[in-house]
């Protein structure tokens, strides 16, 4: 999963080497914290938040092993 969303923000920002994806487990669900250099936020996150939303449609879409639901959040 770590991989699929640094594939879909690498594209999208100017530093990709900076791209942090950090993982937290827990009882029923994943968080994925997505971490982009400061001037590469507004990119991400888009006008009105829809990359973001775009984003977060196509990581919850794919599928998993584990039957935990799938979180992710933009820093």
């Amino acid at each position: 999963m770590k991989a699929l969303i640094e594939t879909i923000v690498a594209p999208l920002v100017d530093n990709p080497g900076d791209i942090v994806v950090t993982e937290t487990e827990e009882d029923s669900k994943i968080v994925y914290h997505l971490t982009v250099n400061e001037n590469d936020v507004g990119k991400v996150i888009g006008k009105n938040g829809r990359i973001a939303k775009a984003i977060r449609t196509v990581v919850y879409a794919s599928k998993t092993e584990t039957k935990k639901r799938i979180y992710l959040d933009i820093m």
